[in-house]
């Protein structure tokens, strides 16, 4: 990955659409919903503190991270598709 995200800055890829249904109906692409969970691909360096130290992020590569469903800011880079968000915009991390 060449994306180096700055400061608290996280890249996550969102994770893809459900294309079937539980009942294992096709679901078209106009009607599949934006997953509210993603992987993270690139952190920064952390947070600087009001005293001048930094705060080292809280999640790491590959996490599993669930997602605010408008939250962050939608790139394209290689073909593929991103969010940008502060480390504050990520809910949870998801443990199976």
């Amino acid at each position: 990955m060449s994306i180096r995200p700055l400061y608290d800055n996280i890249l996550v890829q969102r994770a893809d659409a459900e294309e079937k249904t539980s009942g294992g109906l096709f679901l078209p692409s106009a009607a599949q919903e934006k997953q509210v969970y993603g992987f993270v691909k690139a952190i920064g360096k952390g947070k600087i503190l009001k005293d001048g130290t930094q705060r080292a992020p809280s999640v790491k590569i590959g996490d599993k991270v669930l997602l605010a469903k408008w939250g962050g800011n939608e790139i394209k880079y290689d073909g593929e598709e991103f969010l940008i968000l502060k480390e504050s915009e990520l809910l949870a991390v998801i443990t199976d």
